[in-house]
């Protein structure tokens, strides 16, 4: 059953179409993800080494990948994506980017952006379709705290972007905004930049947490407009006791979200 805030259908074959182009989409994102895994990654460690040489090389193949993916799925007239500055996304080394997440294709949207990106994904996508890449390119939270810190200080040292999603989970409907600390923990500990990215657009209704997989957006394509904020500096922190400084950052991460999501948004 749709939320109660939803407005009702009006063009039930458009709605149909458009939920068969997202399954189709995801068929071919599974297929793809095989592909990686049975050929590109296979071929790629016989030819390159040592092995973060490799990762780095499989990485960008991702993030050109992702942003094929968000082609076919523009192409078929179910995503828009715009960007303010994609330009700076395609620079960005050894910084920890940090974004709300609305949808199940966040991820998807900022590796397309970015092409050294590195990220913390969910211990249990090990044991998914995607576990071939996961296992060999991105960091589990399944890892005890310590191990995670340095496995993102490692990643970092090697000029990789880490990107977080501090909510921990995809962002309820209600909108409220709970952001958990470790970002900002990271941030302080290895002296790299917070890159605040808020993504904006339209519902996302059939992407959200515990959605349907038979739901889509009742009028529009799924809409997606990604602003950057001011880089947060871990100096700017550095007078202030490290709890103190740790739920600072925390809190300016989320003033930046709340601020951010007021605005005019092209993706509506």
């Amino acid at each position: 059953m749709a939320p109660p805030d939803m407005p009702p259908i009006v063009n039930r074959p458009l709605y149909i179409y458009r939920v068969a182009a997202k399954w189709f989409s995801f068929f071919i994102f599974g297929l793809g993800t095989l592909f990686l895994v049975v050929v590109v990654f296979p071929v790629l460690r016989l030819w390159v080494h040592p092995r973060e040489k490799f990762r780095t090389h499989a990485r960008s193949f991702v993030s050109r990948s992702f942003r094929f993916f968000t082609k076919l799925m523009d192409l078929l007239g179910i995503v828009k994506l715009v960007v303010d500055d994609r330009e700076f996304f395609r620079r960005l080394n050894a910084k920890i980017v940090v974004a709300n997440h609305p949808s199940l294709l966040d991820v998807v949207m900022l590796i397309s952006l970015i092409p050294n990106a590195d990220c913390i994904v969910r211990g249990a996508l090990s044991h998914t379709i995607v576990r071939g890449v996961i296992r060999q390119l991105y960091i589990p939270n399944s890892l005890d705290f310590e191990d995670l810190m340095a496995a993102c200080i490692n990643s970092l040292n090697q000029g990789n972007t880490i990107i977080f999603f501090p909510e921990g989970t995809r962002t309820p409907r209600t909108g409220e905004i709970v952001l958990k600390k470790g970002a900002s923990r990271l941030a302080l500990r290895s002296g790299r930049g917070i890159i605040p990215i808020y993504i904006g657009g339209n519902d996302k209704y059939g992407l959200g947490k515990r959605d349907p997989w038979t739901a889509f957006n009742h009028r529009d394509k799924y809409r997606y407009h990604i602003r950057r904020g001011a880089e947060l500096l871990p100096e700017t922190y550095g007078a202030m006791p490290a709890p103190r400084a740790v739920r600072q950052l925390t809190e300016d991460i989320r003033n930046f979200f709340l601020a951010t999501r007021n605005l005019p948004d092209q993706g509506d």
